[in-house]
């Protein structure tokens, strides 16, 4: 990763004006802005940009203010000489083409680079270095490179089908959880009563009712995931197995991941709300790591996934201005 001197370094040779890096998740997307320097100099959030997750018309709602800020903060959109977008869900091919269309009909006609969400987190996390990043939050997924500069990455193929170990496969979880402890599979929980007093779901056919209800997104059942901690705290047998299991989950990408790029000793990065937020999730996550891969040690990123983006914004418009 490079330092703010090697940032002004490459900045240099840049016309004025600023580069701009998005990390847009399911939820919301977090925006950095840097000068030619590379100093930050503003970072704010906005609603999620996930077409696979959001209805379209919420998707442009939170562009339009992303560019109405970006403008007010710079002057104007065309002060922004690179921008730099990860997002999630943009495996779905038509997803790139779509957010280039939204961005482009708010007025910002400059370069332009749409990557995944995790694309953007690892260059925060590792620059242009080798590492392994695994990110659990609304979504889930694993991904790396090597010193060969190979890359890959495991999971990340939504909530529909993937997405262990993530909030939304959490929150699912309760939901089932309780309803299992109705009819009789379970033993009873208490997460029946933090939905019942959380979320006032007091029972099956509310919950029913709230899972299948058409207006219920991915969001608002990773939404429910910050129960897991409280039922984990009353020593709730099914929270402390979920925790487990979302752990097991979330390992199993980084094995996956480390012996397809051969890192099974490198680092690896942690990011989104599940690690950082959860201590259940997060020690049983850290134990199972250390059985599976002895080798392997976690390391802090060096940047937030956002200001990765813009990282990389910043040297895309470094490079371009040195071509021009």
């Amino acid at each position: 990763m490079r330092t703010n001197q090697e940032n002004s370094r490459l900045g240099k040779n840049l016309l004025p004006g600023f580069v701009a890096g998005m990390d847009g998740g399911g939820t919301k997307t977090t925006v950095t802005v840097m000068d030619a320097q590379g100093n930050t100099v503003h970072e704010f959030t906005a609603g999620g940009i996930n077409y696979n997750g959001r209805k379209e018309t919420e998707v442009e709602q939170a562009l339009h203010g992303i560019c109405a800020e970006l403008a007010a903060n710079c002057g104007s959109l065309g002060q922004i000489r690179h921008m730099v977008i990860g997002a999630a869900g943009v495996s779905n091919p038509a997803i790139p083409g779509r957010l280039t269309a939204a961005v482009r009909s708010n007025g910002y006609e400059g370069p332009l680079r749409i990557i995944g969400d995790h694309e953007a987190a690892l260059h925060g996390a590792f620059g242009g270095g080798p590492g392994l990043l695994l990110i659990a939050g609304t979504g889930s997924v694993s991904f790396g490179r090597n010193a060969a500069g190979e890359t890959g990455r495991a999971g990340g193929f939504g909530h529909l089908i993937d997405d262990g170990g993530s909030a939304y496969s959490i929150g699912r979880g309760l939901l089932a959880a309780a309803v299992r402890a109705w009819d009789g599979r379970e033993p009873p929980t208490v997460i029946s009563r933090l939905l019942r007093e959380r979320q006032q779901l007091s029972g099956p056919g509310e919950i029913v009712g709230f899972a299948y209800d058409p207006a219920t997104g991915k969001k608002d059942i990773a939404a429910l995931a910050p129960l897991l901690e409280e039922a984990c705290m009353l020593g709730d047998q099914a929270a402390l197995r979920l925790a487990s299991e979302s752990a097991a989950a979330l390992v199993e990408l980084v094995a996956a991941l480390a012996a397809r790029l051969a890192m099974r000793s490198g680092p690896l990065a942690l990011s989104g709300s599940v690690l950082l937020r959860n201590p259940y999730v997060r020690a049983a996550f850290d134990r199972q790591l250390a059985e599976a891969l002895p080798q392997m040690h976690i390391v802090p990123p060096r940047l937030h996934a956002a200001a990765g983006a813009a990282a990389l914004a910043l040297e895309l418009a470094a490079g371009a201005a040195r071509q021009g």
